[in-house]
């Protein structure tokens, strides 16, 4: 029987990027303010953005009005939470979770063979056309909130203020807490 093994030091590039403090606050930040850039249009005109999600034909009005409504907010905050470092990992799953969909929609209408603006980062009809490059900038984002995920350093973050690990708890209080 064929015992498959694996080379060692596979992988050791990737791992040693995600633990480097400085990269991984690099990728967060910069996550962080793509999201907040692209929530500003949509925040101070949600008209405007409800209308750039009705030329996906996708949801019917009602829908379009929530998720032009509240979408923005949450990507509003989960920028905040990736630039401030504040539950970085629920940010991060937040933000692949939305760029999925994004990109979802994005694809569904190449296919469908419209001719739109994405709406993500500005209301301008004629600004930012749906597209390959556009899937190709959505991968890009999404390979970065999963860096961002997997990443356990949190050393710029204001979760390494606030967390306490096991191991730094005095072995009497630990006793305590058993």
């Amino acid at each position: 029987m064929a015992v498959a093994s694996t080379a060692v030091g596979e992988g050791e590039p990737m791992k040693k990027l995600l633990e480097n403090d400085y990269i991984v606050a690099a990728i967060r930040i910069v996550l962080g303010f793509v999201l907040i850039i692209a929530s500003i249009d949509k925040i101070a005109d949600p008209n405007a953005f409800a209308v750039s999600i009705g030329y996906y034909r996708i949801f019917n009005t009602t829908v379009i009005l929530l998720i032009a409504t509240i979408l923005p907010w949450i990507e509003l905050l989960c920028g905040m939470s990736l630039v401030f470092g504040v539950a970085v990992r629920g940010g991060s799953l937040l933000s692949f979770f939305m760029l999925v969909v994004f990109t979802a929609a994005v694809i569904s209408g190449i296919i469908r063979g419209l001719d739109i603006s994405c709406g993500c980062f500005t209301n301008d009809p004629k600004m930012d056309k749906i597209g390959w490059a556009k899937i190709a900038e959505n991968v890009g984002l999404i390979l970065l909130s999963i860096a961002t995920y997997f990443s356990r350093t949190d050393r710029f973050s204001i979760d390494s203020r606030t967390t306490t690990s096991i191991s730094s708890i005095p072995d009497e209080r630990k006793d305590s807490l058993a």
